[in-house]
């Protein structure tokens, strides 16, 4: 028996085969030709079958998955379809006198390298997503398989030196039953995909695919993040105990679907979802979640040639406020820059763009993006529940300016006889410590508070979370955050308001008590988090935790933190 460590990427139990996810041999031989327009048509030809699979798998992720994911390829059609990306191998076969493997080897390594250099995150993303397209591309060149998981016909374990956005996407949930990876993290496409599909995932093991063996037992802890390789009778024993334990757990939490969330000393709290489309709120409906605490709409243009227009944005935003029948809706205005660019905004390159020209202050400047959006959210508030939040706030100035651009296009709507409700609450999200520190001037003028925890940590402890080197930095207990984010309750509770927190802290089961402890109203978390949570505060007493609010917030470090809840709340 074998065991190996790495990062829970969803969570469950899953017992079964290795089935090695290997790509084929696309090694290239470099060829002088004398007939560059044959070697340019089967390049041609390779690219639209290549187009023909990509188009395919989009819409079976689509039926399946939702229409998020399938804007992954949409993504990977922009790709195969670039110009400066196709035609440069076009003039390489015909200039050089090569082989179009060759000529798109050379061409493809070309631009993941140049992607790859980039400062920006989204941007070194895309990088896997030319290595992607390229792969597929050069399968049907050299007339060999391209690895297709939808093929699997048997329960099996996946592993894999990683899972591209187009293998999970064709995971058949009926055969797949987890997934371990050599690499990625739990914010990967892969990651994603895992969660919304609920199968058991591991990444980041670093080691597994020289390790395992096809056909070797595998189990995938996705709770803990251990994979067993070979299990003995005994540890098999003990892991379909834990699967049975966590199927049991799963039909617990589902019996307080339709259940308020209140601590077990009666004190009540709201347990929303965060989501990326309007297909995500199936998930939370069957997950019990109490509203949506963070709709992100930069879903909606990503993955285009150009912006989506009001009335798209008017259906989308109807859509989810009806469907969750009067339950809040918290959207979030335009979030793009940092490491969500689109491409026919023509955004300025920046060295630091979580630091530049980003989600409001992009907006405020421009005006023309930002208006067509609050017309199609203020029509559809008439539909629903509807509460506008801006993101990125830094200043009141800002905050102002923004208001008065809504109630400016209200006006307008108004005029033109259309109905808007006039009940919408108005709000920003947290996530710069000046913004935190000033909260109780912002409270006299917002209607409410979200706490943007994955930023606001980063920005406090002046520390990426995607750079490795730094990782340890980021820390939501630490009582440097905590203390922000008790500044931000304080301050909106005294003025009468409500705060709500729509980072990954919301549902984090060390940082669940903690909140609860300090008063936070609303916690906004994946649709999958909910039910748990829920569970979880129900056996916690809010006045005994907020007892100890002062003793945490004196504490001079993370682990300090971490160790007196654990001792206080397990």
């Amino acid at each position: 028996m074998t065991s190996i460590q790495g990062i829970a990427a969803s969570s469950g139990i899953a017992i079964g085969k290795a089935y090695q996810l290997v790509s084929p041999d696309l090694s290239v031989e470099k060829v002088k030709i004398d007939n560059p327009e044959k070697e340019i048509d089967r390049l041609k030809n390779a690219l639209e079958l290549s187009i023909s699979e990509l188009e395919k798998i989009k819409e079976h992720t689509k039926k399946s998955m939702g229409e998020e994911h399938a804007e992954i390829f949409s993504a990977h059609l922009l790709i195969i379809n670039d110009p400066e990306l196709i035609n440069p191998m076009k003039e390489k076969i015909s200039n050089d006198k090569v082989n179009a493997e060759a000529a798109l080897d050379e061409v493809s390594k070309m631009f993941v390298e140049m992607f790859q250099n980039m400062d920006n995150e989204y941007m070194r993303e895309r990088a896997a997503d030319i290595k992607d397209v390229s792969k597929r591309v050069m399968a049907h060149l050299l007339g060999v398989t391209f690895p297709n998981p939808a093929l699997i016909d048997e329960e099996v374990i996946v592993i894999a030196h990683d899972l591209t956005p187009s293998d999970t996407a064709q995971l058949n949930r009926q055969y797949v039953q987890g997934f371990v990876t050599d690499i990625g993290g739990r914010t990967s496409h892969s990651a994603i995909m895992a969660r919304s599909l609920e199968i058991p995932a591991i990444v980041g093991t670093k080691e597994i695919t020289t390790t395992v063996k096809q056909n070797d037992m595998i189990i995938v802890d996705g709770i803990d993040g251990k994979v067993i390789i070979n299990p003995s009778d005994e540890e098999l024993d003990t892991y379909h105990t834990k699967q049975e334990k966590f199927a049991k757990q799963k039909e617990e939490w589902a019996k307080l679907k339709d259940e308020p969330t209140f601590s077990n000393d009666g004190e009540q709290v709201e347990l929303a979802a965060n989501i990326g489309t309007p297909e995500d709120v199936e998930g939370v409906l069957k997950n019990g979640g109490e509203g949506v605490g963070l709709y992100r709409t930069e879903f909606l243009y990503m993955g285009k040639n150009e912006l989506p227009s009001e009335e798209e944005q008017f259906k989308a935003y109807k859509s989810v406020l009806e469907r969750m029948d009067g339950k809040p809706v918290v959207v979030r205005t335009l979030d793009v820059g940092g490491d969500k660019e689109l491409n026919y905004l023509n955004m300025p390159k920046e060295l630091n763009p979580f630091l530049g020209f980003r989600a409001i202050r992009f907006c405020l400047e421009n005006e023309d993006v930002f208006r067509p959006q609050l017309r199609a959210l203020l029509r559809a508030s008439a539909y629903g529940n509807l509460k506008i939040m801006f993101p990125m706030i830094a200043t009141l100035e800002e905050f102002r300016q923004a208001k008065d651009i809504l109630l400016d296009e209200k006006e307008n709507l108004v005029n033109d006889n259309v109905n808007v409700s006039d009940d919408i609450e108005v709000g920003i999200m947290v996530e710069i410590p000046s913004t935190a520190v000033m909260a109780d001037q912002f409270a006299k003028e917002v209607d409410f508070f979200s706490i943007g925890t994955n930023d606001l940590i980063q920005y406090t402890m002046a520390a990426d979370r995607m750079n490795e080197q730094v990782s340890y930095l980021y820390q939501p207990y630490h009582p440097a955050i905590l203390r922000l984010v008790n500044n931000v309750i304080e301050a909106a509770h005294k003025e009468g308001k409500w705060t709500g927190m729509c980072g990954e802290m919301a549902g984090d089961p060390i940082a669940i008590p903690i909140l609860l402890g300090l008063g936070l109203d609303e916690f906004s978390m994946s649709a999958t988090s909910i039910l748990p949570a829920r569970t979880q505060i129900r056996e916690l007493s809010k006045k005994t935790i907020s007892s100890y609010k002062d003793k945490i917030l004196s504490m001079g470090t993370a682990e300090e933190v971490v160790e007196f809840i654990k001792e206080k709340t397990v």
